[in-house]
């Protein structure tokens, strides 16, 4: 199905038309519960990935002392499935346990799982067709393909991720069964399959990004007297967190469109290879809203609201969780975007 983004509480660049010429495009992909195929733009799908291309490996150490309980896909695709059970049974019966034996025994067993120290298989996160979503691409490619180790790298503590741009005419012969990891770090590591339904929408900078004046004025609250307070009372408590949380960007995966910048001040993004400054390309989230973004709930979710995987909350439809709820923010070089890309916590 397709979703419609509510239009903003009111036109903010009535209010300020500096903001008008620093308006940008994003894609927001709605990942949705579903099963993609190679062919279709998904999110923790399978990969037209070509059978004669080697499957990308990590092959870094990684720290068995932040993981002390470890579990494998298929481990947790069952974990899950039982806490799906778990919630429907306590659904209809507020009086039934918990969990049954079999499922505790279930949980016990697979707290075992010994410590793998090899090479890691990288796990599918994403896919994307142009023709269903743009983005920034070589000229020769047409999909993007977004891996990962699903283990803590850097010191921002997160998954590392591996781009691959391919011309999807070009894959013929299509790998049937890719390798996965023996062990995943944290289970909010393994996507579950979603297809997407891109929508475009506009986006303003995060205040962060503003020069000390306009900053300034977004503060004050004799500019927005125009604005019945009512309005705005409805969804933030003033107006410098009215402009944050539902005028300037879109929660969710996205692609394009303006980087959040929280926890962090913004900082230079320029291209390892060449020096330009990157641009968001990718915005892989922990939520698609919050309690204090709820005005991006699409319209059609409003009245006929998807069913969220039972135990899970905020639009949790991808199951992933960055850092504490936080986004992976994926930067490319707009002049070659196969060069090295960055990667951010946001």
């Amino acid at each position: 199905m397709s979703f419609t983004t509510p239009p903003r509480p009111f036109d903010i660049t009535a209010i300020f038309p500096q903001l008008a010429p620093l308006a940008r495009t994003a894609t927001r992909l709605h990942p949705r519960p579903g099963s993609p195929t190679v062919h279709d733009s998904s999110v923790g799908g399978p990969l037209l990935w070509p059978a004669d291309e080697p499957w990308p490996y990590c092959d870094e150490s990684h720290d068995s002392r932040v993981a002390p309980v470890v579990h494998s896909p298929d481990d947790i695709r069952l974990l899950r499935r039982d806490r799906v059970a778990a919630a429907e049974r306590l659904r209809l019966d507020p009086e039934a346990p918990r969990w049954t034996p079999e499922e505790r025994a279930t949980v016990e067993r697979l707290a075992n799982r010994p410590w793998y120290d090899g090479p890691i298989p990288l796990l599918p996160v994403a896919q994307l067709y142009a023709r269903d979503i743009p983005f920034p691409r070589p000229a020769d490619a047409d999909l993007l393909q977004v891996l990962w180790c699903p283990f803590d790298h850097g010191e921002q503590a997160h998954p590392r991720t591996a781009l691959f741009w391919r011309s999807s005419a070009t894959v013929t012969d299509v790998l049937a069964a890719p390798p996965e990891p023996p062990v995943i770090q944290l289970d909010c590591y393994l996507p579950e399959p979603c297809l997407l339904s891109p929508e475009q929408v506009t986006e303003y900078p995060n205040p962060r990004e503003l020069g000390k004046e306009l900053r300034d004025q977004l503060d004050d609250m004799s500019r927005w007297e125009t604005i019945d307070p009512a309005q705005y009372d409805t969804y933030a408590g003033d107006p410098g967190e009215l402009y944050l949380n539902n005028l300037c960007h879109a929660p969710g995966w996205k692609t394009g469109g303006w980087a959040r910048w929280d926890p962090t001040d913004p900082v230079d993004r320029p291209c390892p290879e060449c020096g330009t400054e990157e641009v968001p390309l990718l915005t892989i989230a922990s939520s698609e809203w919050d309690a204090g973004n709820e005005s991006w709930i699409p319209e059609e979710e409003r009245t006929n609201p998807t069913p969220l995987p039972l135990g899970t909350q905020d639009g949790d439809f991808t199951e992933i969780g960055i850092a504490d709820g936080n986004n992976l923010q994926l930067h490319v070089c707009p002049v070659s975007p196969d060069h090295p890309h960055i990667e951010l916590i946001q």
